[in-house]
């Protein structure tokens, strides 16, 4: 009954594995913001919301049957993921930014910080994007997910659909997370990958079920906020000495060197 939902799930945490493997950075050392690969993500993300827009009205249809709907630890799930997706992305970055502030330790301000800054900026790409597609929630209607009508989410919450915001926050955190991680704990990274970008497509999933988005909304929201997350962390570590990391991480100079050769292996 609930296979082709559990194969969104997959599908989102494909494609946000393929996007932790995708952006190759180097710490402190000038990169391009945009490259090829980037497009290449792009374009796999883009190819994942047109895949799932077909089943959309399915997919929701699973997910509200009454059994579904009826199940008390599903009904508890999607609450918990709700809440960890948002406020749980942005207190939990918030949290290990002032923890790293105290004890002066700039790896955990660093972390703390870029989490807090990808979810903002994708936030604010997200929110512009839902006022300008109008897409209408599947509440109002969940035999019709093609209705979008420009600019129509300055109306109501009602047509602020596509993408799923709590998405763009999970997956803006569980991004930088997992690649600001990567930098000073490489062989932890699979881990810390599969954890929080899996967190972060049951968040997604989540949002389906409480019948708040379709299942495109939620690959597009996984989209925007991994590829946000990952761009926020290539550029402070490519731009060292940008005002806001000057300004917000304390003893920043004593953080230990990256050994060069070893660095070099590991992302080449």
């Amino acid at each position: 009954m609930f296979r082709k939902p559990f194969r969104t799930v997959l599908l989102l945490l494909l494609l946000a594995t393929s996007a932790n493997a995708q952006v190759q950075d180097t710490i402190y050392k000038k990169s391009p913001l945009f490259t090829g690969k980037d497009a290449v993500l792009l374009g796999l993300f883009t190819l994942g919301t047109v895949a799932v827009a077909p089943i959309d009205m399915q997919i929701a249809a699973r997910l509200q049957d009454p059994r579904a709907q009826g199940n008390k630890f599903l009904h508890t799930a999607a609450t918990g993921f709700r809440l960890l997706g948002d406020p749980g992305s942005i207190v939990t970055g918030t949290v290990i930014y002032v923890v790293g502030r105290i004890g002066q330790n700039a790896r955990i301000q660093s972390l703390g910080l870029h989490s807090v800054e990808s979810i903002v900026l994708a936030d604010l790409l997200g929110g512009g994007i839902k006022m300008v597609a109008g897409r209408q929630r599947p509440y109002v209607d969940v035999k019709n997910p093609s209705n979008f009508q420009l600019w129509r989410g300055f109306s109501g919450d009602q047509f602020r659909s596509f993408p799923s915001g709590h998405t763009i926050t999970a997956f803006a955190f569980a991004s930088t997370v997992t690649r600001e991680t990567q930098f000073f704990w490489p062989h932890a990274g699979f881990l810390v990958g599969t954890v929080f970008y899996g967190g972060a497509s049951l968040v997604g999933v989540s949002r389906i079920y409480n019948n708040m988005h379709w299942a495109s909304d939620v690959v597009a929201g996984a989209a925007i906020g991994t590829i946000v997350g990952l761009h926020v962390v290539k550029y402070t570590h490519s731009n060292p000495g940008n005002a806001i990391d000057n300004k917000l991480i304390k003893n920043k100079n004593a953080q230990i060197q990256i050994n060069p050769v070893l660095f070099s292996i590991q992302f080449r």
